[in-house]
């Protein structure tokens, strides 16, 4: 469990980038969080491993406030990705990477080769193996980054705008692993501004705007609400953006996923034939 209680931060330029921000993310929730460029969001989540420390209010993870503990102890714990993958990467080889945190983390030897090699082939590296991380590209590296998160299986995940550089294909791996992690009672929390990506997991979505939450909830309530996006320059998913046009026809207008959408043209098909 991580909890936040009325948590300010300012960075050493006076520019207060959290003010006054308190909020609950417990065992086994899967959230994302949005917002305009500038937010805070990025400065949000590097409280939950304590890169950050609050300038006021706590932070505590599974009992314990960030302030009386090393980043090396919570990272045990929490696995964090960053956005430009070049902030994590430092390994000759794309298999070193992936097996550090495992070797200083006590693994066996047999353990790291599995979960390397597992981690390889579920990110489709393993042509890489024994390539410098940075000789590929953008979203390759990437992918090692998250590649060297999710070998050693942290009870947390947080992600930084995971989808920027991947493809359709990469796009739905990482959206059906998040949804194993779901069934394991894993906690996942993403930073994004993919509302295309989010309306297809539809996690519980936090909106931060100027360094404060404006909206907790199901994603279906937050993306379909045009105001409250407008207001944070998040533009509505496509699906919904038909749906509120098509909604003088009788269709629901709080349609964000696919499958909602085909079921529901379906029925009313059915029922006019």
């Amino acid at each position: 469990m991580i909890t936040l209680k009325d948590v300010h931060f300012s960075y050493a330029n006076n520019i207060e980038a959290l003010k006054g921000i308190s909020l609950t993310i417990n065992d086994g929730d899967f959230i994302a969080i949005m917002g305009q460029n500038g937010a805070g969001k990025t400065t949000f989540i590097k409280h939950f491993n304590g890169l950050l420390k609050p300038s006021s209010g706590t932070v505590h993870v599974n009992g314990v406030e960030t302030t009386k503990t090393s980043v090396a102890m919570l990272a045990r714990n929490i696995g964090f990705v960053f956005q430009n993958p070049d902030n994590q990467l430092f390994s000759e080889t794309v298999e070193d990477e992936i097996a550090f945190a495992l070797k200083n983390f006590g693994f066996d030897k047999e353990t790291i080769e599995k979960r390397v090699t597992w981690a390889l082939d579920f990110l489709s590296l393993t042509q890489y193996r024994k390539t410098s991380p940075f000789l590929l590209s953008g979203g390759e590296r990437k992918r090692v980054a998250l590649a060297s998160v999710l070998a050693w299986d942290p009870e947390t995940l947080v992600l930084d705008e995971p989808t920027i550089g991947q493809d359709h294909e990469q796009k739905e791996k990482l959206r059906q692993f998040i949804m194993q992690l779901q069934a394991k009672k894993k906690t996942v929390v993403m930073v994004t501004h993919d509302v295309e990506f989010v309306s297809e997991c539809n996690p519980r979505v936090i909106l931060i705007r100027d360094g404060k939450i404006v909206a907790d909830g199901i994603a279906k309530d937050i993306l379909t609400n045009s105001k409250l996006l407008k207001e944070s320059s998040i533009v509505l998913p496509q699906i919904a953006q038909i749906f509120t046009k098509l909604s003088p026809l009788g269709l629901p207008a709080d349609i964000i996923d696919l499958d909602e959408a085909e079921t529901v043209i379906l029925s009313k098909a059915k029922k006019e034939a």
